[in-house]
């Protein structure tokens, strides 16, 4: 998931930024390995309390 969504949101972004111009691929894949840098922590992080708040929002049927 962090690198599917860190890669889509990093070229989303480079694009919207700096438009097409020459060597935005490389521009895209430094920002993406950034991203992702912080994406993959943030994620082992974060999804503890994203389960919990689910479990809480969700019944389990019987």
């Amino acid at each position: 998931m962090a690198l599917i969504m860190s890669c889509i949101m990093s070229l989303v972004i480079s694009i919207f930024n700096v438009g097409l111009i020459p060597g935005i691929v490389l521009m895209w894949l430094k920002a993406w390995g950034f991203a992702f840098s912080v994406a993959f922590p943030t994620i082992f992080i974060v999804s503890p309390l994203v389960h919990k708040l689910v479990n809480l929002v969700l019944v389990k049927e019987k």
